[in-house]
């Protein structure tokens, strides 16, 4: 593993961390800032907001920037506002910094996954986008719990301290590690050139089946505690350890998908929309019983992030001409998938759909991208169609 890729590792993990982590100090956040949780909610979706809608707005305003220049500045960015969340004197500051933490999250992704794959040979691109995403993942392991556990102990505030630490990691990481030529930015492909890229088939059908994972993990992934306590029948002092063992299976997943992605991207895409859809039927009949749901849901969530690599490797490979909007889309995409998802599965919930029958429409979804992803290969393969070359640094 190259030392420029750790640099951008610990920046992912430090962004994960710091948006998942407020779900676990809620309460305490909403006691000290004088809200109700609801209303602390607001903390999580304007975060979500941030991404979706001010990360890609950042990219292509910074697009001129060195991208070395831009990683150092937005992981400066996030330090800064977690000491601001640090001493926030009340809600409407403690929202307002961290949408905009929240937008320079949503560049970051977005530029470190292109430099990333500009650090490896072509076939290692698939394992790069792998190790970003490994941030995320990672940090819904141990920097999440360790983030809840450092609030209940010292206080909500000493979690972002303790953030703010980790933020200066980074930081320094960026600083000594990321080289200069190969953290520079690309030419600027102008503003129509970053559109009209992403009409090209290969990338927005992937952007098709973005969404339709989204709808396969956090339909039922929303909901998944009360579905384990109600339908399956697992105590709520054990629901933590069921999703330590998904997030170990997602984990795991996003390396797998990282070697899929170098090796046969669209052939193993294919496959594995299909196996997920049997997993999800699977979750649906073996919900009542707790070691094979447990089993499938460890299963599922190492499908999820092993199918979510070789999206966005297609995605950045299919863009490498214009990068910057496609690749600030990735997780913008993803947020709006995940609020649209969690939408979703509220208002079958409000019909009278029941939390076990929630994987069903994941099914739907897993058969809907599989026949769209046999569709995209077989075209391309048809049409002897090849990713636009690099365009010229800068």
């Amino acid at each position: 593993m190259s030392l420029p890729l750790v640099a951008l590792f610990i920046a992912a993990f430090a962004f994960g961390t710091t948006e998942f982590v407020i779900a676990g100090v809620l309460p305490q956040v909403a006691e000290g800032l004088d809200v109700s949780i609801p209303t602390a909610g607001y903390l999580v979706s304007g975060y979500a907001l941030g991404i979706a809608l001010g990360g890609p707005l950042l990219t292509i305003a910074t697009a001129r920037l060195s991208r070395k220049t831009l990683l150092i500045g937005l992981a400066g960015a996030f330090t800064a506002g977690q000491l601001a969340c640090a001493l926030a004197p009340g809600f409407a500051e403690m929202l307002l910094i961290r949408i905009a933490v929240a937008i320079a999250h949503g560049a970051y992704f977005g530029v470190a996954m292109v430099v990333a794959v500009g650090l490896v040979k072509e076939e290692r691109r698939g394992m790069a986008v792998a190790l970003i995403l490994a941030g995320l993942t990672v940090s819904n392991i141990v920097g999440v719990p360790a983030g809840t556990a450092i609030g209940n102990l010292f206080g909500w505030r000493a979690t972002f301290w303790a953030m703010l630490a980790l933020g200066l990691l980074a930081t320094a990481a960026m600083i000594a590690l990321l080289p200069r030529a190969n953290g520079r930015s690309a030419r600027p492909a102008g503003f129509l050139r970053e559109v009209q890229v992403l009409g090209r088939q290969q990338v927005w059908t992937s952007l098709i089946l973005m969404l339709m994972l989204m709808i396969g993990q956090f339909v039922p992934f929303t909901y998944i505690a009360p579905m384990l306590r109600e339908v399956t029948g697992i105590g709520a002092d054990m629901i933590p350890w069921v999703l330590l063992l998904n997030g170990v299976g997602a984990t795991a997943g996003v390396f797998i998908g990282g070697r899929l992605a170098g090796w046969k991207l669209m052939p193993s895409l294919i496959a594995m929309f299909a196996l997920q859809g049997v997993v999800l039927a699977a979750m649906y009949l073996v919900s009542p019983y707790p070691l094979p749901m447990v089993a499938v849901i460890t299963l599922w969530g190492g499908i999820n992030f092993a199918i979510g690599t070789p999206i966005q490797t297609r995605i950045l490979g299919w863009t490498a001409d214009a990068p910057n909007l496609a690749s600030s889309l990735i997780p913008a995409g993803f947020n709006i998938g995940i609020a649209l998802a969690a939408s979703v599965g509220s208002m079958l919930l409000a019909s009278g759909m029941s939390y076990r029958s929630l994987p069903l429409l994941g099914v739907l979804a897993m058969i809907v991208a599989t026949a769209v992803a046999f569709a995209s290969y077989t075209s391309e393969r048809r049409n002897g169609a090849r990713p636009p070359l690099t365009a010229p640094a800068t």
